[in-house]
């Protein structure tokens, strides 16, 4: 295992080289996470003001009774055996951030695969464990948002261009069938071209095939394997105000295994609905917004409403995603016993480094959920 692979199961920023960042690096992250806070509507000043909170040291996980539960990155994932979740990317929202990948995670079993979201970043990230992305025969969306959705049409176009055999199924909401469809048509003049010139013949319309799911208040069966048991349910990401003038929708997950129950929250504010799903399981694996974000968001959406315009950016994130007393509250009336924190959406740093909020996160799940707590990064294996 490189140096590189085992400190990104550390708490410890890093440059690409690995290497701890001097000022001007940590500079140019700052500039970077103020520019993905723009990609998502968030004011430049809401970033400062949520990255000068920050006080204590970090640390990527806290058990209830117990220290850092951090995970280094094995030196073989596919071998692994039993149930296991490897986070790819853990960067909340669309945009291109140096340190973390857009959303994209994997539950593998014995050895197989299961993709769930597929934001920019998730293809080299498959590369980077080791497990690369021939591999991947079932993928799930919990929503069609772009940093969900972006390294599909790469993750595609290289399966067919690296002689994958076997078939691609991607399950998610209404729009996933149209979804993988579309990413067929962004590749078809290659394919055409390598059919005539390479004497291909594996068709990508028979080979790669996307699958509705309905949203449903209730668990619903998604999918069964000899290895895993998928169950859906719709979580609270689209508000009825906007599922009046849309057929979209978006899904919170539960996979089953032998040994191990997952629950997968997609973006969501808090629902019942997740709880229903998540009843028992032993890991959560939630979105998490930090406090000063939501509240500048509150503060921007109520400004934007006077000024005529209720509809705003700023509404879409304050309503539709977790703060960390809903990701806990979730957690303690599900009575899971581990939550992972996925997606995390700006926050604050420590001592001058460049890092997302750890201290804060948990703090704000411990107000509700006193099991263990893990703050995830990417290729971080649990």
């Amino acid at each position: 295992m490189s140096e590189r692979q085992h400190r990104r199961g550390l708490s410890m920023p890093e440059d690409r080289t690995g290497a701890a960042p001097d000022r001007r690096t940590i500079l140019k992250g700052v500039a970077s996470l103020a520019a993905g806070g723009a990609a998502l509507g968030i004011a430049p000043g809401a970033i400062t003001r949520a990255l000068a909170q920050g006080a204590g040291a970090p640390s990527q996980s806290q058990g209830a009774n117990q220290g850092p539960a951090t995970r280094a990155l094995p030196a073989n994932i596919p071998a692994l055996k039993g149930t296991h979740i490897l986070l790819l990317g853990t960067r909340g929202g669309p945009g291109v951030d140096m340190r973390r990948a857009e959303t994209g995670s994997v539950l593998l079993v014995d050895g197989a695969p299961y993709l769930i979201d597929c934001g920019y970043g998730t293809v080299r990230d498959l590369v980077a464990c080791g497990l690369g992305y021939r591999k991947i025969s079932t993928a799930f969306f919990t929503h069609l948002h772009n940093d969900h959705t972006l390294d599909l049409p790469a993750l595609l176009s290289l399966q067919w261009t690296g002689n994958k055999m076997s078939p691609t199924n991607v399950y998610g909401p209404y729009g996933t069938e149209a979804t993988v469809k579309g990413a067929l048509v962004f590749f078809e003049a290659d394919v055409g071209i390598r059919v005539a010139d390479e004497g291909r013949t594996i068709d990508p319309k028979t080979h790669f095939l996307g699958h509705d799911l309905k949203a449903t208040s209730a668990p619903a069966a998604a999918f069964k394997d000899d290895k895993v048991t998928v169950t859906s349910i719709e979580n609270a990401h689209f508000p009825e105000r906007s599922k009046a003038h849309m057929p979209y929708r978006s899904l919170a997950y539960r996979f089953d295994t032998k040994d191990r129950s997952i629950v997968f929250s997609g973006d969501t504010a808090y629902t019942d609905n997740l709880v229903t799903l998540a009843k028992g399981a032993d890991i959560l694996v939630s979105e998490i917004m930090d406090e000063a974000i939501y509240e500048e968001m509150e503060k921007l959406n109520k400004e934007a409403a006077a000024k005529g315009n209720p509809n705003n950016i700023w509404r879409h994130v304050a309503e539709t995603h977790s703060r960390p007393s809903d990701v806990g509250r979730t957690a303690r009336l599900a009575g899971v016993k581990t939550v992972v924190l996925n997606h995390l959406l700006p926050g604050t740093t420590t001592e001058g480094r460049l890092n997302f909020p750890v201290s804060t996160f948990i703090d704000g799940v411990r107000k509700e959920f006193d099991g263990e707590v893990i703050v995830g990064d990417d290729l971080m294996v649990i």
